[in-house]
């Protein structure tokens, strides 16, 4: 016999049971795969708001840390210790929601005024025309006489254009109540995850010590042990990667608040700051910030708008190739160019969410592949 030791033949024995298995479970996903997609998504939408939660925590976790390291570091007490870690809770979200608060108060009024500024602006430039039309002679100029015959009724133009707001408006007030239970629906989610994220920030010692300690009782040593380094070495770089994405978007509001203002251009720190916040969304979140702040340029100068767009086309180029893989890079220890792969395939695969989770994910990955290869090349020495 070629398997004469009963361990050759037990280890044989695992490899054929292991690859029919593998068989049979790809032959049934591949089989039941609507089923499987409606049962993933049934099961994701009902764990939404502890799936918020945990990611509430995660990004909350950062300013955390930092706050814990500084606060009451200088002559404890017990009854200073108590007290922390609720105040360091409490002083990550006035931090967090401040910030997002403070943007929307600056951003959203000067968005309603700009849309109002532009409805006025097209029905005055109707107006105009349809007096130039009719008080213009253009039997001097080039083609002046094609030009006189263009009959346009400006007033038919002016109705349909208002019609066509007004029917906007119906349409918005119709899908309101949608709208609302959605609304609704979100803010309740958003609660159930508030508090599951608050829950977790306030115990996060204490459920990292039952979350191993079940590892260790029911998974066998060697699994456990992976299981625990896979997940120790995610968080940090997830955490690592938060305060690179942080910093990162922080500069670029700063440089481009730094160049509108010498180039002369309005809400400048406006704009500035809604980069700040938008630029926690690799690449696509700045062009957003980009798209509004064109717009409200646009109301006081085309001009300036255009020069705008320019600029920040510039210098999305310099923080996309230069500033981002060297700051977030440097933070998570991934090399530029896979950060940039990352990037690509994650927005590919799942958009601005697939951006953002691309770079901790390649990070994990490659921290963990470069660990087992130095320790599969320690064993071949």
């Amino acid at each position: 016999m070629f398997f004469d030791n009963s361990e050759q033949r037990k280890q044989l024995s695992k490899w054929v049971i292991g690859t029919v298995a593998a068989c049979i479970l790809i032959f049934l996903g591949v089989r039941y795969i609507s089923e499987i997609a409606y049962a993933v998504s049934w099961m994701l939408d009902l764990l939404e708001p502890l799936l918020a939660g945990m990611i509430a925590a995660l990004v909350l976790n950062v300013p955390l840390c930092f706050i814990e390291r500084h606060l009451f570091r200088k002559n404890p007490t017990p009854r200073k210790e108590r007290a922390r870690r609720p105040l360091a809770i409490v002083l990550s979200l006035i931090l967090v929601l401040g910030i997002f608060i403070s943007v929307a108060v600056l951003v959203i009024p000067e968005l309603v005024n700009a849309v109002a500024a532009v409805s006025s602006a097209v029905v005055e430039l109707l107006d105009e025309l349809a007096a130039l039309e009719n008080s213009a002679d253009f039997s001097e100029i080039p083609f002046g006489e094609y030009l006189s015959r263009i009959d346009i009724d400006w007033i038919r133009l002016r109705g349909d254009l208002e019609n066509v707001l007004k029917q906007l408006g119906n349409s918005i007030l119709n899908k309101a109540g949608g709208a609302i239970s959605i609304a609704v629906s979100s803010v309740v989610n958003g609660i159930v995850g508030f508090v599951f994220a608050i829950y977790i920030l306030a115990n996060k010692e204490k459920l990292s010590r039952q979350v191993r300690r079940l590892i260790r009782v029911w998974l066998p040593e060697k699994v456990g042990a992976g299981i625990i380094h896979v997940a120790s070495v995610c968080g940090g770089v997830f955490h690592l990667f938060i305060a690179g994405q942080t910093t990162e978007a922080i500069i670029l509001g700063t440089l481009c608040t730094i160049g509108m203002l010498i180039l002369r251009m309005p809400y400048a720190p406006m704009v500035g700051a809604l980069v700040s916040v938008t630029a926690l969304i690799p690449y696509v979140g700045g062009f957003i910030a980009a798209f509004i702040g064109a717009f409200l340029i646009l109301t006081e100068s085309p001009v300036k708008a255009v020069v705008f767009v320019i600029f920040f086309i510039a210098l999305q180029q310099v923080e996309g190739n230069l500033i981002y893989p060297r700051v977030v890079g440097a933070k998570v220890n991934l090399p530029s160019m896979w950060v940039l792969a990352a990037i690509t395939i994650g927005g590919s695969l799942g958009g601005p969410i697939g951006m953002l989770l691309g770079v901790p994910t390649v990070a994990s990955a490659y921290k963990l592949l470069k660990e087992a290869t130095d320790k599969r090349e320690r064993r071949m020495q």
